[in-house]
């Protein structure tokens, strides 16, 4: 998977690869990474890149020429702009897109970009919140991170994908560290703090079922709208079952 950045600054990207799981991925050829600064398509001597509004207003836009120069050699990749107003990335879109054989990050600046480079050569447009940031570049890297480590060998151990939050529309169940009590910590309420007896006792079958139990709560209550959205998806499969068995049930019956 080769990750291509559109930016006007290149190092605020290429600074997150130089250390741990991102890293070795590189090193190993999972995965590559390029930096292109949008500036070295500008027009002018000074790297201009931006216009006011035409409608009037605050702040600057990214000029669609300069865009559409910078993104013209990679229309044969999967060209992503970031941008509040994008659908919000999540882990399903992440393990699409790790699919993809070059992706392409735009990283806004200003007010954004002018619309007709989106209109011309985006394949989608991203966001990852209802916030609004300084730019394109930490958004960019989100994405980046979260496919990479859907690619095959990323990640050391690929049960680390497994049972992670967002899978069945449930958040992860709470995880404990394996270590000793703590007898000697300076917190005396975190010494009192017992782990589930259950992890311990190597039950598989009664740890699975706890941990469900358990992320259900958690999700209730940090994510009430996804608990929801669970609940809706739980309560529509039960129904099909019940359907399934009393359609058994009316065929045996006749026969």
């Amino acid at each position: 998977m080769h990750f291509s950045f559109l930016t006007l600054f290149p190092a605020l990207i290429e600074s997150y690869f130089t250390d741990s799981i991102l890293k070795r991925a590189i090193n190993a050829n999972l995965i590559s990474i390029e930096t292109i600064n949008i500036r070295d398509y500008a027009f002018d001597k000074y790297q201009k890149v931006d216009e006011p509004p035409i409608s009037g207003g605050a702040g600057q836009v990214m000029r669609a020429d300069v865009l559409s120069r910078a993104l013209a050699p990679l229309k044969s990749s999967h060209i992503i702009f970031l941008s509040p107003c994008g659908k919000p990335f999540n882990n399903n879109d992440a393990k699409r897109l790790s699919q993809e054989s070059h992706i392409s990050f735009v990283c806004g600046r200003y007010e954004g970009f002018d619309e007709r480079a989106i209109e011309m050569y985006a394949d989608e447009v991203f966001s990852i919140s209802d916030c609004i940031l300084t730019g394109g570049e930490l958004p960019a890297l989100v994405l980046c991170d979260s496919i990479a480590r859907q690619i095959q060998g990323v990640l050391g151990n690929t049960e680390s994908l497994q049972g992670e939050s967002f899978a069945e529309h449930l958040l992860e169940a709470p995880n404990f560290a394996k270590s000793p009590p703590f007898t000697t910590s300076p917190n005396e309420n975190l010494q009192n703090l017992a782990v589930p007896s259950v992890y311990s006792k190597g039950n598989h079958s009664k740890i699975a079922d706890l941990k469900k139990r358990l992320a259900i709560c958690k999700t209730k209550y940090f994510r009430p709208d996804l608990y929801q959205t669970y609940r809706v998806l739980a309560h529509i499969s039960t129904g099909r079952i019940a359907k399934k068995h009393t359609q058994k049930e009316r065929t045996a019956y006749e026969k």
